[in-house]
């Protein structure tokens, strides 16, 4: 059957109301695919902000996570030691010794298996076949000072106050230690093999070196000296990803990275200031008194509080023996700088300056 129907519409037949009706309607259509259009547009764009900020955030997951050495997953795992008197060497077996003698210098052989205390103790520890690291960990409290000879062959001295975590001997990879307080490294030099000190808020890389560096929990900067050779510092900035950064420091140079800040400077400085307690010396070039005092009451072991702010940020330059008692020393300080205060010295190892 043929269609009457006309194929296509005549606007001069038909009428004004039909014709807004039609006008509404496409009018209405147009909007509609313009709504649907844009809703696309919009659901496209957020998907693809959805992959480019699930994209980012797992940049920033893989950048922030780094491989935890196995030393830091020892640190991690330990147990805060209690509180000794005398300087305590701990072995992997949990054999602890406890060092009475005064500078007794410990010693590891090669393979880590023997270790000598002074000239006339040696120790005998397993330290397997395997390849899992045997650590060991060195505790000097306040007060005391030791020094030893790990198995490659480096020196550390370490300060008052001071932990050292060690493999009983080197395997193949960096040879890293971790170090709570403050020492000095003489780094036996391994290009094959970089010497890692790492501590909280600062790595140090070394190839063969002398430096010292301190990093006390309660002190708010970590300060890293370099005498001689080069060193490289890793460490945290302050900034939306928390990334790591590096500084290369030359000899004669101090490094001071603030804690809070996350912030490093440098500053050429006389290195010897930083190294003479290994002798017995302590050395202050123009010191607020609130600093000796910090250092001499970690040396010594005694508590001591200063009764004046403006005393206690008074400068003082000098010398002084530290292998003399403490009263020694502090007559030397009031004497040599006509300072004017006094000084009680308590029964309970507490120093009172007023």
């Amino acid at each position: 059957m043929k269609d009457n129907q006309p194929n296509d519409i005549n606007f001069n037949q038909i009428s004004t109301e039909e014709k807004s009706r039609l006008k509404r309607k496409i009018e209405n259509s147009v909007f509609a695919y313009a709504q649907k259009k844009r809703r696309r547009k919009y659901a496209i764009g957020f998907a693809a902000a959805s992959i480019i900020l699930l994209f980012s955030v797992g940049l920033l997951f893989d950048y922030s996570k780094q491989d935890v050495s196995p030393i830091e997953t020892f640190v991690n795992a330990s147990k805060d030691v209690i509180k000794t008197e005398e300087v305590k060497l701990i072995l992997g077996d949990a054999k602890n010794i406890e060092i009475t003698e005064e500078n007794s210098a410990i010693t590891y052989s090669d393979n880590g298996q023997n270790v000598s205390i002074g000239n006339s103790k040696l120790v005998n520890q397993n330290v397997g076949t395997s390849k899992d690291v045997v650590f060991n960990t060195l505790i000097v409290p306040y007060g005391k000072r030791s020094e030893i000879v790990l198995a490659d062959g480096s020196k550390v001295w370490l300060n008052s106050g001071t932990k050292l975590i060690f493999p009983a001997t080197f395997l193949e990879g960096n040879r890293e230690v971790y170090l709570d307080g403050e020492a000095i490294f003489e780094v036996k030099h391994n290009r094959n093999q970089p010497f890692i000190v790492k501590s909280k808020d600062q790595d140090i890389e070394v190839l063969g070196t002398v430096f010292n560096v301190s990093n006390y929990k309660d002190d708010d900067a970590v300060l890293t000296v370099l005498k001689s050779g080069s060193i490289k510092l890793h460490y945290t900035t302050d900034n939306f990803m928390s990334s790591q950064s590096e500084l290369k420091i030359a000899p004669n140079t101090l490094a001071t990275y603030h804690k809070k800040a996350k912030q490093i400077k440098t500053t050429t400085v006389e290195v010897e200031t930083y190294f003479s307690w290994r002798d017995g010396v302590f050395i202050f070039r123009n010191d607020p008194l609130k600093t000796i005092m910090k250092k001499l009451s970690r040396y010594y072991d005694v508590e001591i509080t200063i009764n004046d702010n403006d005393l206690a940020n008074q400068s003082f330059s000098g010398y002084l023996d530290v292998s003399q008692d403490l009263e020694h020393v502090m007559q030397i300080i009031k004497e040599a700088e006509s300072a004017q205060f006094d000084y009680k010295l308590t029964s309970n190892k507490k120093l009172i300056i007023n």
